[in-house]
């Protein structure tokens, strides 16, 4: 009988210790000044797809109000009718999310605030991880203003200081990211900033978080997810090591024709995936045009794949460009093409051989004249 009740006890005692796993959180708050035309979307992530969760309308007092079923425990967005919005991680904290809601001046400009989350503790790794995110951007638009001024003077110096700004800026960026991530180990939620430590200094700090996650859960499903997605990320970087060969893509010129990547082989072939709306892209273009003229006739060709989600603004894009090597355009927003080849910015240049493989790749006009200078001796 005494055994009995010991064991009786002993289940109460470790069922009062554990906190049951919460599968509906809530998420509510105010929109100071709403915008009726659009909803509050609760959104998923998933590399560059997109997935809405759950949507809903703001009251006539600017309040809304989610019961959001957690099907799986991660990072997901919260837009506030496409004007502002914030990642959160959704497991077991109800929130309370307040945002300013549309831009009431005269003049826009697409310089959102910061939004605070009213949670617990993974979520105010959220809160740190947006405000650093926050902190960086106006970083580099003060940056920007400082390389403008400086362009306008005859010092030197200043110039020359000034074009480090963004280095700067994304160094202590940097800095904060590894600090969140050194002290915070212990939060379900630091799972979110493990993408970002991607140098080699950061490895000891990587396997400290793994070890410290697995330590208090050996089997939490966003940890087994984050290991397979690092797992399937590796080998698509092997895939894709110097050496290797290019995949296969085969995407339309302006007037319909297909064309195929294999149609190049037998000639070293420069590709660069860019798009009408991308400045840095269209910087690069003279520098290509030049590079074209130069090697004109040799045994290599050129080759541009947009990403332009709108036919008509790629065609415009050419027509004021004029370049005058073949032009394909990548279906939907080249979201297929950039996770095939691993890359999230443009332009993004690479450089293939007569069979097909990488010789190099992030290239830009002045690293790409020198790989071509070393080829055509």
């Amino acid at each position: 009988m005494r055994t009995i009740i010991i064991a009786v006890l002993s289940v109460l005692l470790f069922s009062c210790g554990q906190q049951p796993q919460k599968d509906t959180i809530s998420i509510k708050g105010n929109v100071k000044f709403p915008d009726t035309n659009f909803k509050m979307m609760i959104v998923k992530r998933d590399g560059f797809d997109k997935t809405i969760i759950d949507s809903t309308q703001v009251d006539k007092d600017g309040n809304y109000a989610f019961e959001m079923k957690v099907d799986e425990v991660g990072v997901y967005s919260l837009d506030c009718q496409k004007w502002q919005r914030v990642s959160f991680w959704a497991e077991d904290e109800d929130l309370e999310i307040d945002f300013r809601g549309q831009d009431t001046a005269k003049i826009k400009i697409k310089n959102p605030p910061f939004v605070y989350i009213n949670g617990g503790p993974s979520n105010e790794v959220m809160n740190l991880l947006s405000f650093n995110s926050y902190r960086s951007y106006q970083g580099m638009i003060a940056a920007g203003k400082i390389m403008y001024q400086a362009s306008l003077s005859d010092s030197k110096e200043w110039q020359a200081n000034a074009a480090e700004g963004y280095n700067r800026n994304y160094d202590m960026s940097d800095a904060v990211t590894r600090y969140i991530a050194e002290h915070y180990a212990d939060r379900n939620s630091i799972i979110s900033v493990l993408g970002s430590l991607r140098k080699e200094t950061d490895k000891p700090l990587l396997e400290k978080i793994i070890k410290t996650l697995e330590a208090k859960n050996p089997n939490y499903q966003p940890l087994i997810n984050y290991k397979e997605a690092k797992a399937k990320a590796k080998a698509q970087k092997e895939r894709l090591a110097i050496g290797k060969e290019a995949p296969i893509f085969e995407f339309p010129t302006v007037d319909g024709k297909m064309v195929n990547l294999k149609e190049f082989r037998g000639k070293y072939l420069v590709v660069d995936f860019w798009a009408s709306w991308c400045g840095p892209c269209r910087q690069e273009i003279p520098h290509m045009k030049d590079l074209y003229e130069v090697y004109k006739g040799k045994d290599i060709e050129f080759l541009s794949v947009s990403i332009d989600k709108s036919k008509n603004a790629w065609k415009k894009a050419m027509r004021q460009e004029d370049m005058a090597w073949p032009q394909l355009q990548a279906p939907g927003s080249g979201k297929d093409i950039m996770k095939e080849y691993q890359f999230s910015g443009i332009p993004y240049i690479i450089l293939l051989d007569k069979e097909g493989k990488i010789v190099a790749k992030q290239l830009r006009s002045e690293s790409l004249k020198k790989q071509l200078e070393s080829i055509f001796k």
